[in-house]
């Protein structure tokens, strides 16, 4: 069993910290519920102890979880205690899930306080009421659906054994569990949204908790390098308020301050809310200054053409499957990204832990952020799909190394897109909403092939001899009519509009020193092949004009699947250096 101290003790929030937390990681009671007769037996009280011990935020499936058992055990049970600090006591409780597969239901000493579907995404709960003095008992259900392919799940396979391109299943709690004490009045959450065309960042602030009559105001403090650039201190009227902060420091003449992976400069922001003049809460934050954009067909980072190196990142560890086993094993995943020549990651059907992008953000890393998809389609899936997504966009808005959306991967889900006008219209929709939810990025309606309205043309391509993706990457007419796959690159009745044309997937060159068998997209018998292999299909991407960016499959071997750069366990194949040469060309 995992010991609490060993577990990740880092705020999981990081765009959004108050100094007092408690975290709920460690040792919980556990109990599988295959006959599902907990409520009905009553287990959700808390008086009953449950007969096995797991390891929080790791799934049951895992080596780290101390169960590790991949059979089907779709409801599961978590029971743990807590006293509450003493310096708690007046305050607001809430307690925090960061993320638990699929559906939950928690209990606190007995009393229902909330209910969550979605397997990626965080929810919260102000669980003041149901407290008492002492001791006090959480109870979690989980429940999730192990064969249902109409699901959000991603890369998690709907049999036993994983196979292919699908892994071992994460069912229940996956990320840090956490309690947090808050004022009557506090901030519920924040918006950033950077202009660096007019030096400016647009501040939203959500308040919680307004009491009529009271004077409320918040300061919000700039500052760069621990000089303060701005303060402002506003009256709060209503709960949604929104500030524009100039920062007239700025300058883009070698002594710039904007956000890039090569220059990952960020502000940090303290937000102070005071009532009657008191001060009741306080939050930290940070925000890069940078654009993302699309003029005249080119991609622009900052106003500048920018070509994106990404490569595909299934965010799956050996002994913690979803669930990295430490904050530095993902901020060595963002260094050793950087390391071997690329700019950026495409983290492939799985919203990736904060603390992921809280590197990224730091280190300087691109990010793509993507859905994790169903396999099929259903009117349930749409709902739940749609909810879920929402809520994605907006934990993640804020961060500068997010750089683009993407709701749907390779028509999962929508696998009949190309002849079903409801599966179009579906695509369109989640293109549609999640401008609506965010304005600033590029949205990819369906990455890889049978695109509809589109901000970039993706195109997701194995092909492996040289002289092929060469010629086909040498206009955008042969772009488009290749067909790599045997899928049309745009839906009939959706043309070309001049988007950049980037290469979204390809590679997936299968190379395991020693006796191996795996599976790839094609493979290498040596290390001198394996080199040569990514030669051919690197460079003539790379150095295609039309191709404005790219992504490699893939970073990390998983499971069975064995064409990473990277062995499961982080191995470089080839030495670093001898990757970046061929990735970024130097």
């Amino acid at each position: 069993m995992v010991q609490a101290s060993e577990l990740r003790d880092e705020y999981p929030r990081p765009q959004f910290v108050r100094e007092k937390w408690l975290n709920l990681n460690g040792e919980w009671e556990f109990a599988f519920d295959d006959a599902n007769a907990g409520e009905r037996e009553g287990w959700h009280e808390g008086d009953q102890e449950f007969p096995a011990r797991i390891a929080v935020p790791f799934c049951y499936q895992s080596e780290l979880s101390g169960i590790a058992d991949t059979a089907f055990h779709d409801t599961v049970w978590y029971r743990r205690s807590f006293v509450l600090p003493v310096d708690y006591t007046g305050k607001r409780i809430v307690l925090h899930f960061g993320a638990v597969d699929y559906d939950c239901r928690v209990w606190v000493n007995g009393k229902f306080v909330l209910a969550h579907e979605g397997g990626h995404t965080p929810f919260k709960a102000d669980i003041t009421e149901a407290l008492r003095d002492g001791e006090n008992i959480i109870v979690v259900k989980a429940v999730d659906y192990s064969k249902d392919v109409t699901l959000p799940r991603g890369k998690q396979f709907w049999e036993e054994k994983s196979a292919g391109i699908f892994y071992t299943r994460t069912t229940g709690i996956w990320q840090t569990v956490w309690l947090e004490p808050v004022a009557e009045a506090h901030i519920g959450r924040i918006r950033l949204t950077p202009d660096i065309d007019h030096n400016q960042l647009k501040l939203q602030a959500f308040v919680a908790g307004l009491q009529p009559g009271a004077e409320v105001s918040m300061r919000a403090t700039v500052s760069f390098d621990g000089e303060v650039i701005s303060e402002d201190t506003f009256r709060v009227m209503r709960d949604a308020e929104t500030r524009i902060i100039s920062l007239h420091d700025f300058n883009d003449h070698g002594l710039g301050r904007w956000w890039t992976p090569e220059k990952p400069n960020l502000y940090d922001l303290r937000l102070t809310l005071l009532v009657n003049g008191a001060e009741v809460d306080r939050v930290d934050s940070y925000f890069g200054m940078r654009k993302i954009s699309i003029e005249g067909g080119v991609v622009l980072l900052n106003n500048r053409p920018y070509e994106m190196r990404l490569v595909l990142d299934q965010g799956y560890f050996p002994q913690g499957l979803l669930t990295a086993p430490s904050d530095d094993a993902l901020k060595r995943d963002v260094e050793l990204t950087k390391e071997m020549g690329f700019n950026g990651a495409r983290k492939h059907q799985k919203i990736e832990d904060p603390r992921y992008l809280y590197w990224a953000d730091r280190l300087g890393l691109l990010v793509w952020g993507e859905m994790a998809n169903a396999y099929h389609f259903s009117e349930p899936y749409v709902g739940r799909v749609t909810r879920e997504w929402i809520e994605a966009v907006e934990r993640d808005y804020n961060h500068p190394c997010l750089v683009a959306w993407v709701p749907i991967n390779e028509s999962w889900g929508v696998v009949n897109i190309l002849v079903d006008e409801q599966q179009r219209q579906h695509a369109l929709a989640m293109y549609h909403m999640t401008k609506s939810l965010d304005p600033t990025r590029p949205v990819i309606s369906n990455d890889g092939w049978e695109l509809v309205k589109t901000d970039l043309v993706t195109i997701h391509d194995y092909e492996w001899r040289r002289e092929v993706l060469a010629d086909r990457y040498s206009s955008i007419d042969n772009a488009l009519a290749a067909r790599p796959g045997n899928r049309w690159i745009l839906v009939p009745g959706f043309p070309y509009e001049g988007q950049p044309l980037l290469v979204t997937e390809f590679g997936g060159i299968s190379f395991q020193k020693g006796d191996w068998e795996g599976w790839g997209y094609s493979g290498a018998k040596d290390e001198a092949d394996f080199e040569e292999r990514l030669r051919n299909v690197v460079e003539p991407i790379r150095e295609a004009p039309l191709v404005q960016g790219f992504c490699y499959t893939q970073l990390t071997d998983v499971e069975q699947e064995i064409n990473g750069l990277l062995t499961y366990d982080r191995q470089p194949k080839l030495p670093l250096e001898q990757i970046r040469r061929i990735v970024a060309g130097r």
